[in-house]
C-alpha cells in the first residue's frame, strides 16, 4: 500500500480555507438573527425575488404616505383651531355691534371693538406650522393678510383714498357730521365692497391663492388640506371690522354710524355661517386623511405579512447557528495554533 505525504502546512491551509467559510457564513447567519429575514434575497428566494422587491417597494410607498398624513393633519388640526378663533372674533364683534345698537355702548368702544378684531384676525390669519402659513393657499412662504393697523399698509390707505373721493372730505373732517344714511350706505356699496368682496382684495389685503394645496392621501386618492384667507366669510368679516374701526373714529354722523353697525351686522353673521362651512369643509378633510391613513395601515400591516412569508427566518434557529458557527471557528482557530507549533526539531532533538 502506497503512503501519502501530508504536510502541516496544507492542513493549516485547510484549516485557513474553512474559517474563512465559517466566518461568512457566521455574518450571515449573525444578520439573519438581528433581522429576522434571510442575508441574501436573491439567493433565497430565486425566482420569487421580484415578488419580494415589489412588496417592498409598495410598502414603502405606503408608509411614505402615511407619515405624510400625519403632517397633513396636524396642519388640518392647527387650520381648524384657527378658525374656531376667527370664530370666536367675529362672536365678540357680533356682541359689540348689538351693544352699539341697543345704545349700551359708546361710539369709542365700538371702533375699539372693530379694531381689535382687525388685530385679532391679522395674528390668526398670519398663522405659521412648520415655516408655511396656513391660510395662504398654495403660496405658503408668503405672509397671507396685511396688517391694517401698520404704518404704509396699503389697505388702510386704499379705505381711506376710497372714503376721501367718495366724499371729497376724510372721516375727521368736520363735514362728515352731515352724511345721510343713504350717503353712507351707498358709499359702502360702492366704495368699500369692491375693495373687499371684488378685486380689491387681492390687490391690498391678502397675498394667499384662492387654490387649496391639494395632498395625496392614498395611492388612489387626493384632497385639498389648506385654507386660503381669501374665503368670503373671511372678507366679510374684515370688511365690517374695517369699517367699524375706520369710519367710528372720526366725525361720522349718527345716522351714518347707524348705517355703518347696521350692515356690519349682517356682514358678521353671513361671516360667521361663512367660517363654519369652511370649518366643515376642513373636518371632512381631516376624516378623510384619518380614514385614509388606517387603510393603508391595514394595507402596510398585509404587507409585511407577505415580505416575512417570504423573507422571514426562525430567529431561534438563526440563533444556535451563530453559536455553534462561533464554536466551530474557535476550535478551528485552537487547532491551527496547534498545527503552527509543530516542528521537525521536536522530533530530532
Amino acid at each position: 500500500m502506497k503512503a501519502t505525504a501530508v504536510s502541516s502546512a496544507a492542513i493549516s491551509n485547510a484549516l485557513r480555507y474553512q474559517q474563512m467559510r465559517m466566518q461568512a457564513e457566521l455574518v450571515k447567519a449573525t444578520t439573519e438573527s438581528q433581522t429576522g429575514k434571510v442575508a441574501d434575497v436573491g439567493l433565497a428566494l430565486g425566482g420569487r425575488t421580484t415578488q419580494a422587491v415589489t412588496f417592498q417597494r409598495d410598502l414603502d410607498r405606503l408608509n411614505g404616505i402615511v407619515d405624510s398624513n400625519s403632517l397633513v393633519a396636524a396642519r388640518l388640526t392647527s387650520t381648524q383651531d384657527s378658525l374656531g378663533q376667527l370664530s370666536d372674533v367675529a362672536q365678540d364683534l357680533l356682541t359689540a355691534l348689538t351693544s352699539a345698537v341697543s345704545g349700551d355702548s359708546s361710539t369709542g368702544i365700538t371702533q375699539t371693538a372693530g379694531a381689535t378684531a382687525l388685530q385679532q384676525m391679522t395674528g390668526i390669519l398670519n398663522t405659521s406650522v412648520n415655516g408655511e402659513y396656513l391660510f395662504a393657499g398654495t403660496n405658503t412662504d408668503v405672509k397671507p393678510f396685511d396688517d391694517f393697523s401698520a404704518a404704509g399698509s396699503p389697505a388702510k390707505a386704499a379705505f381711506d383714498a376710497a372714503f376721501t373721493s367718495y366724499f371729497g372730505f376724510t372721516q375727521s373732517d368736520p363735514a362728515a357730521a352731515g352724511i345721510t344714511a343713504a350717503q353712507m350706505d351707498d358709499f359702502i356699496t360702492t366704495a368699500v365692497e369692491p375693495q373687499f368682496l371684488g378685486s380689491g382684495w387681492q390687490a391690498n389685503w391678502s397675498s394667499a391663492t384662492d387654490d387649496r394645496i391639494t395632498s395625496r392621501i392614498s395611492l388612489s386618492e387626493t384632497t385639498q388640506t389648506s385654507v386660503s384667507a381669501n374665503e368670503q366669510g373671511i372678507r366679510k368679516l374684515a370688511m365690517a371690522a374695517a369699517m367699524v374701526s375706520t369710519l367710528f373714529a372720526g366725525n361720522i354722523s349718527e345716522a351714518g354710524q347707524n348705517t355703518i353697525v347696521s350692515r356690519a351686522q349682517k356682514l358678521v353673521g353671513e361671516a360667521i355661517g361663512g367660517i363654519v362651512q369652511v370649518q366643515s369643509e376642513a373636518g371632512l378633510a381631516q376624516k378623510r386623511v384619518s380614514d385614509a391613513s388606517d387603510r393603508m395601515k391595514t394595507q402596510v400591516d398585509l404587507f409585511e405579512k407577505h415580505i416575512i412569508d417570504l423573507e422571514g427566518v426562525d430567529p431561534s434557529e438563526a440563533a444556535t447557528r451563530v453559536a455553534d458557527l462561533t464554536q466551530h471557528i474557535e476550535t478551528s482557530f485552537a487547532l491551527t495554533a496547534r498545527l503552527q507549533q509543530l516542528s521537525l526539531l521536536n522530533y530530532l532533538t
